[in-house]
């Protein structure tokens, strides 16, 4: 289930905090780690920090962005410390490692990390099925990046050792992001092409609907059928036109 999951860190300011949580990822047996556009990575104060975890950073793989570093993924998770005016289901780190403890077992996950000073930006938890964040002080709330990750690591390692049952199995497999980021630019671009979209609200219509996709978790073989529908219903309009 470990395997199956890994931390993905967001544009990271300080080389110091990779290494943090490289050390922090191999305390908790987690070995994926991602890294998009880091300012400063390699670096000797990443593996000072790493204290050992030397090959989490070796094997780190660097990515220009955040659909690059998860498009091969089923799930992807979001932490934020701080609430936000969209609306996406929140969990905390238990109930998330406990879900993940069943779910990661046949889905490769992503859990998205973001940058030290301002974490992840409304359009980046687009990308995301559930926000995670970890209970703390109302007034100070903001964890080091390091801490936080040390955190989700622990409950991710104690629910390995649950015993769960095993997935069921379904007729296709779970879409990809990258599948459902095609989607969506192909949904947008139809509930364009009929009219549906205004460029004033189309941010928090689509916003919706992805909603509504990440709930339904579509598998391939649902999602080539809604993709066959978009294509046929554009070409009737424009065969009319």
């Amino acid at each position: 289930m470990l395997s199956n999951i890994r931390v993905v860190l967001v544009e990271t300011s300080h080389p110091g905090n990779i290494g943090a949580v490289a050390r922090a990822m191999k305390n908790m047996c987690m070995s994926e780690l991602y890294l998009v556009k880091p300012k400063i990575f390699p670096s000797a104060d990443a593996t000072s920090r790493a204290s050992g975890a030397d090959d989490i950073l070796a094997s780190a793989i660097r990515c220009d962005s955040i659909q690059e570093a998860i498009a091969d993924c089923q799930l992807v998770i979001g932490a934020s410390a701080r609430s936000r005016t969209i609306t996406v289901p929140e969990e905390s780190p238990r109930v998330c490692a406990e879900r993940l403890a069943f779910e990661a077992q046949d889905k490769k996950v992503a859990i998205l990390f973001g940058r030290e000073n301002s974490g992840l930006k409304n359009h980046e938890l687009d990308l995301c099925q559930t926000l995670l964040t970890i209970p703390s002080n109302a007034a100070y709330s903001s964890l080091n990046l390091g801490a936080a990750v040390q955190v989700v690591c622990y409950e991710l390692l104690v629910a390995s050792s649950m015993d769960v049952a095993e997935p069921e199995s379904r007729e296709g497999a779970l879409a990809s992001s990258a599948q459902m980021e095609s989607f969506y630019e192909h949904l947008y671009s139809a509930l364009d092409e009929i009219g549906f979209i205004n460029p004033q609200k189309s941010t928090s219509i689509m916003r919706r609907l992805r909603r509504v996709y990440h709930r339904a978790a579509l598998d391939t073989k649902e999602l080539d059928i809604l993709r066959g529908i978009l294509k046929k219903s554009t070409a009737i309009l424009q065969k009319h036109d």
